[in-house]
């Protein structure tokens, strides 16, 4: 989560001059951070945020838009929060704010999604919709196997509408419940990095791509490495098999081993953990590795015959379980 307060301060920092984009993220940031309450007989809206920076920005473009000026209170931590909260609240004119942001309708009732006029807008709606959300609610994990970019929704009318908006900027999201709380999560790396983009978070983006390439570099290098081991363990246990197995020949066939096939499997069991080709290169003269596992197969494939027609266990009797077990 180090990644979050950094793409929240650069967001804050981006300047937006439409009017219609600055709608709509004042409507975003209402909608997911904002709340509405009764007082007096009057409607109250009050936004709870976790950074100043957008707090402020919040305020700003209020009294821009709207001619509205709000309270900007700073929440110092307690027992029950750990963290320093800024609630920007607006008393006077709530209703008026509300209904002129898609709070609530002409009737005066609570919108449970976002307002027409938003989720119809354009890809600098869109944008500002998602700036908007992810300034009030959002959160970019550290790139690795969980690395998510998400929004908590205030329903799953909101959503939806996260959804639609991300589908209209080319990036995959996906609404989840998740105990009980509506969510929209973007995992694709390079469609967190298309988000970043668009919103305009180009030095966290930077920061992102090399925190992920060098998890990436690393994860290639341990997979490498456990590769690399793994075959090493399989060589050198295939090595032991087939040494205990040419033992068990030679013992079967006794003086009857032809003396190009007993050269291989003496050279197998004084070298057992040599490759064919290092095997091949002590024999005199050398050999191809393939002329070397040729002799030896049929150096075991002939004490097998003899076991068969003695009825005596063969060369793999000699095998024991941690030889036969697979990586």
């Amino acid at each position: 989560m180090a990644l979050t307060p950094e793409v929240k301060a650069e967001l804050a920092a981006v300047p937006v001059t439409k009017p219609a984009c600055r709608k709509a993220e004042v409507a975003a940031l209402l909608r997911f951070a904002g709340s509405l309450h009764i007082a007096g007989g009057k409607i109250m809206v009050e936004v709870d945020l976790d950074t100043g920076a957008a707090a402020r920005r919040l305020r700003t473009a209020i009294a821009d838009l709207f001619g509205l000026t709000c309270e900007f209170v700073v929440v110092t931590p307690t027992g029950l929060r750990r963290t320093t909260r800024y609630v920007v609240r607006l008393i006077r004119d709530g209703d008026s704010l509300a209904r002129q942001t898609g709070l609530i309708d002409s009737h005066g009732r609570p919108v449970r999604g976002m307002p027409a006029a938003v989720v119809g807008g354009g890809l600098d709606v869109a944008t500002a919709v998602w700036r908007g959300a992810f300034l009030a609610h959002g959160s970019l994990t550290e790139p690795g196997r969980s690395m998510s970019m998400e929004v908590t929704c205030p329903g799953s009318e909101a959503a939806l509408a996260l959804v639609g908006a991300a589908r209209r900027l080319d990036v995959s999201a996906k609404a989840r419940e998740v105990r009980g709380v509506d969510r929209v999560v973007i995992r694709d790396g390079d469609a967190i990095a298309t988000m970043l983009t668009r919103l305009g978070a180009h030095e966290t983006l930077l920061k992102w791509e090399e925190r992920r390439m060098r998890r990436e570099i690393k994860a290639s290098a341990n997979r490498l490495a456990n590769f690399d081991d793994a075959n090493l363990r399989r060589s050198a246990r295939a090595a032991v098999a087939a040494g205990a197995r040419v033992e068990r020949a030679l013992e079967i066939l006794g003086e009857d081993v032809p003396d190009h096939l007993r050269t291989a499997g003496l050279l197998r069991l004084e070298h057992k953990q040599a490759s064919l080709e290092e095997l091949g290169q002590l024999h005199e003269p050398p050999l191809t590795k393939d002329a070397v596992a040729g002799r030896i197969r049929r150096l075991l494939a002939t004490a097998d015959k003899r076991a068969l027609d003695e009825g005596i266990p063969g060369t793999e009797a000699s095998l024991t379980p941690d030889m036969l077990e697979d990586d």
